[in-house]
């Protein structure tokens, strides 16, 4: 594969026939007729859904009229990319709805995904899936927000349980789902959660940009501090869909202020996870680097964690549908860690001391004696252990 340099070459052999396929395809390099194995089209289908990569196979697929035996796979691709546009449009108007209800109410939205990014990146928002709106607010303002999406019936998840406030770092965003509308909503009080730190909602909304797809202004992130959040979201994910690494491919596509970004990168200690998504969209789907790009690409722990990250692809893994299997927690644990810097890790071990929920309900005691869980949590901990309860 083509890349910047031989020594970034990764050992993917072991991905799928079908998942192979489906790059070559995304990529223009390969059609009907230069053979592919119709034997699979079930799995092929299923891996193109898994990964949310079915919008761009559809474009590919959609004019074959001398294979009949595809017929089933060009259908439900069809149905699909039809289903999807229909959400997103519907998403799209959901979209300038909150943001001029926002707006009305001095609060500043920014829209982190759904159609603004799928227009800005693919150019047409069917071209990407989306299955809410994720909206990041000051941290001050989120009070207002909730109330306002309460006033317009939206109904809060309530699936955080905090001790101590620990929400406001552990967690980064609230659920909120519209009965009648059928949208989901996540207000995002950060990019991420911790550990690490990012960008403050300031320095992200002077860099912010209005899209062009809806009448009422709509912003979202600046290029680079897009670069950083997809980054992140899909470093925190394993890149376990193609989708983000897609995303990557596209955005880099675009001129982007390389110099900025790696200070960017470097003041949140990052650089890491912006080499390792460089490097995968490179020996998947091409993505040219170039000599601006070196310095995100330095040593040899970009690559190692861009191989670590092809086990995601090698099988069909889900983070998302529990239960997660024992051996794939554990190594997205183990990944998840060597993602990190030396401080971050230190602000883990931190966090790992900060009572957990869980210590509330093995031991209930009144809010205003929650502070003496930070001694206890220790035997607490021991206590599970030894009543084969695992630790958060």
């Amino acid at each position: 594969m083509k890349v910047l340099d031989r020594n970034l070459q990764l050992e993917i052999s072991n991905l799928p026939k079908e998942l192979v396929t489906i790059l070559e395809l995304i990529r223009g390099e390969k059609s009907l007729s230069t053979g592919i194995d119709m034997t699979k089209w079930d799995e092929f289908l299923e891996l193109s859904l898994h990964h949310r990569v079915y919008p761009i196979l559809f474009t590919k697929l959609k004019n074959l009229e001398n294979y009949p035996e595809l017929n089933t796979t060009i259908q439900s691709l069809t149905q699909n990319y039809r289903r999807n546009t229909f959400i997103m449009l519907h998403l799209c108007g959901e979209m300038e709805a909150v943001a001029k209800l926002f707006s009305e109410e001095k609060i500043c939205p920014l829209f982190l995904k759904g159609p603004v990014l799928a227009a800005d990146l693919y150019g047409d928002i069917s071209l990407r899936t989306s299955g809410d709106l994720d909206i990041l607010v000051p941290f001050e303002q989120l009070n207002q927000a909730e109330s306002l999406l309460l006033s317009q019936g939206y109904e809060k998840d309530e699936y955080i349980e905090s001790v101590l406030d620990d929400w406001k770092w552990r967690h980064h965003h609230f659920t909120y789902f519209h009965p009648t509308k059928g949208v989901k909503l996540e207000i995002h009080w950060r990019l991420n959660p911790a550990p690490g730190k990012e960008p403050s909602f300031e320095e992200l909304w002077q860099r912010k940009r209005q899209s062009s797809i809806t009448s009422f202004p709509v912003y979202f992130l600046g290029k680079e501090d897009l670069f950083f959040f997809l980054a992140t979201h899909g470093a925190r994910h394993g890149w376990s869909r193609l989708r983000w690494l897609l995303d990557i491919h596209q955005l880099v596509e675009k001129e982007l202020n390389w110099k900025f970004l790696y200070h960017l990168l470097e003041k949140y200690q990052c650089v890491q996870i912006g080499g390792q998504s460089l490097i995968l969209a490179s020996n998947l789907f091409h993505t040219k680097l170039a000599k601006e790009m070196e310095q995100l690409l330095k040593g040899r722990r970009p690559k190692r964690l861009a191989q670590e990250a092809i086990f995601y692809l090698e099988q069909m893994i889900n983070l998302h549908t529990e239960p997660v299997p024992r051996e794939t927690a554990s190594y997205h644990s183990r990944h998840l860690y060597s993602l990190m810097s030396f401080q971050q890790k230190c602000w883990y071990w931190l966090s790992v001391c900060h009572p957990y929920y869980t210590d509330v309900e093995t031991l209930p005691l009144p809010k205003k004696l929650h502070f003496l869980y930070y001694p206890l949590r220790p035997f607490l901990w021991l206590w599970r252990r030894s009543r084969g309860h695992a630790m958060p």
